[in-house]
């Protein structure tokens, strides 16, 4: 298990020098957060990212945050276009040490939340979403501003890029899936980097929106789509088990078991009635997922992979981005590090 711990760029408020005080944490997951989606990366970029994190004795070797682009996700006329720009970032990513990608497929919006600052019982602060609160508004008449909404197209762009993404329709977003891995994830296999997509966020369909990286089932059905080592998942614990129909245990050991998990985001969160959730703390107490049961699952089933807490509270005033705080997710790097090592000590007696 390779600890590491994402960061944001110079204007993160989090510091390299930080990060690299938080033991077992060796690596840090990060991109060019500053090139819309579907351009070419610059080497010269991301050389000044694994330079800074190596002078602060750290290396890159995770980049989470290499959109694909909506024409391909929509399959339009420039998708082939979007997707070798796709590959020949892979490739540059590669010659400078990356060996894993995160990426989603999301329509229109990465992740959302209907609340950045939930105050839980202790007093902390805390993401947190309501499906009552989200199905009240409505994103094609609204200028909505919702925690993970792309806030760069006007009304009128959300309200024809949704009613396109509706006609589409599940089958129709799975099919443009698979054609963009049947492209890439042969030169990913090629250049050495492993694939990794993430969960829907929340794994439920919001605003009629198709969703297709939601369930065990959907992440089966993926990892075949291109058989390869290269064409892998990002266990997000707190994306899948935002709903109690994904057992979360079961499908971390079942891909671990298979080598298709080469990333772990690991967070806790309180399911409540109705849709609602909120993160909280990692431990296993603080929440509705058994993170010392998934965490046994990966180990058991051979994870080798690379893990990182994944959003945490604001706590002691500290102020910040919203979900990636230092004190927090120190804690629960600290934590899932503890869990690890009892872990190997347990099964080895």
């Amino acid at each position: 298990m390779k600890l590491s711990f994402r960061w944001y760029g110079e204007d993160d408020p989090v510091s390299l020098s930080e990060i690299r005080q938080i033991p077992g944490v060796k690596t840090i997951v990060s991109a060019c957060y500053d090139v819309p989606p579907g351009q070419p990366w610059k080497r010269e970029r991301v050389a000044e990212i694994r330079g800074k994190a190596e002078k602060n004795g750290l290396s890159f070797e995770v980049a989470e945050g290499l959109p694909v682009h909506e024409d391909i996700k929509l399959g339009d006329r420039e998708r082939d276009t979007y997707i070798q720009y796709y590959i020949e970032n892979l490739r540059l990513l590669a010659g400078l040490g990356i060996k894993v990608v995160c990426y989603n497929f999301m329509p229109v919006f990465g992740w959302l939340r209907t609340d950045l600052d939930f105050r839980l019982p202790d007093g902390s602060h805390t993401l947190a979403f309501d499906l009552k609160k989200l199905e009240g508004m409505n994103p094609q008449e609204e200028e909505l501003r919702l925690p993970g909404w792309s806030h760069s197209s006007r009304k009128e762009e959300r309200k024809e890029l949704i009613l396109r993404y509706q006609e589409l329709g599940e089958q129709g977003l799975r099919e443009n899936l698979r054609y963009f891995l049947e492209a890439v994830v042969p030169k990913a296999e090629e250049f050495g980097i492993q694939m990794a997509i993430h969960p829907d966020d929340p794994p439920i369909s919001v605003f009629g929106l198709p969703r297709v990286v939601s369930t065990e089932e959907d992440l089966e059905k993926i990892t075949a789509m291109a058989e390869s080592p290269a064409n892998g998942i990002t266990l997000c614990t707190g994306s899948l088990g935002s709903i109690a129909s994904n057992d979360v245990v079961r499908i971390a050991g079942r891909f671990a078991a298979k080598g298709k998990i080469p990333f772990v985001h690991a967070r806790n969160v309180l399911r409540g009635e109705d849709g609602k959730f909120a993160e909280t703390g990692h431990q296993t107490q603080e929440g509705s997922l058994n993170m010392a049961d998934i965490l046994y699952a990966l180990k058991k089933n051979g994870f080798d992979g690379y893990i990182r807490p994944d959003h945490g509270r604001m706590i002691w005033e500290e102020t910040g981005r919203p979900g990636y705080g230092l004190f927090d997710r120190a804690l629960g790097a600290a934590y899932l590090n503890g869990l690890w090592e009892a872990l190997g000590k347990e099964m080895h007696a």
